[in-house]
This record gives C-alpha cells, structure tokens and sequence, in this order.
C-alpha cells in the first residue's frame, strides 16, 4: 500500500518535540524550530534532511524513490522522495527519522537513542 501525506503527518508528529508549520504554502514539521520534513503541495514526495555526499548514491540506487528538485535542491543537504515509490510505513518512518536526527539538537538526539538505526 502506498504511503500517503496523512502517514507522513502522523509519523512526523509522533517524533520527539516535533510540530507543523505551513510556511511556503506547505506543511513543514520541525523539531526545536529546524524543519526535517517538507511536504509537497501535490501530497506525492516530501522533503527531507540528507547529507549532500549521500545524495547522489541514493538516487542512483534508487531513482524512482529519491530525486532532487534541479537548481533549488542544488546547495542545501535535502533529497526529495517519492511517496508512491515507498514500500511501506516502516521505510517512511526510517526516512523521516533519520531526517529528525539530522535536524534535532544533539542533546535531543542524544536523550532518544531508540531512533537510532544503530543503538550502542
């Protein structure tokens, strides 16, 4: 089943000290006020924090799921992904944790370590 913008809101918003706030005519959910997320006006692909040395291998492993916008995307660490392209909610919620560890504060980050792809 594909995932939907509604699964996007929901998983955003269940991660520690996270909140939504339209800004550019879409819904953004930020943690300590960093956006992680950014969700398309169209409801197909989100927005996320990726570092920008991870960027091209993704896309190249798998272009029909990560994409960046050309020009805008160009000089921020984000990657564009498309929601249809997802196999489930458990890939959504990987993405958009890692994209929330990458965006929290340290000390925030650090008081959750089950977000954790790799606990210690």
């Amino acid at each position: 089943m594909a995932t939907t913008a509604q699964d996007v809101r929901t998983i955003a918003l269940s991660l520690p000290d996270s909140s939504e706030k339209l800004a550019w005519g879409m819904p953004t959910f930020r943690v300590s006020g960093k956006i992680f997320v950014s969700l398309a006006d169209d409801d197909t692909t989100i927005g996320v924090k990726c570092p920008k040395e991870d960027r091209a291998g993704l896309i190249a492993a798998e272009p029909e799921k990560f994409f960046l916008r050309e020009g805008h995307d160009d000089n921020y660490a984000w990657l564009r992904v498309r929601l249809a392209a997802l196999r489930d909610a458990d890939e959504l919620r990987a993405i958009l944790t890692d994209s929330w560890l990458l965006a929290a504060p340290k000390r925030l980050a650090a008081a959750h370590p089950e977000l954790r792809a790799d606990p210690d």
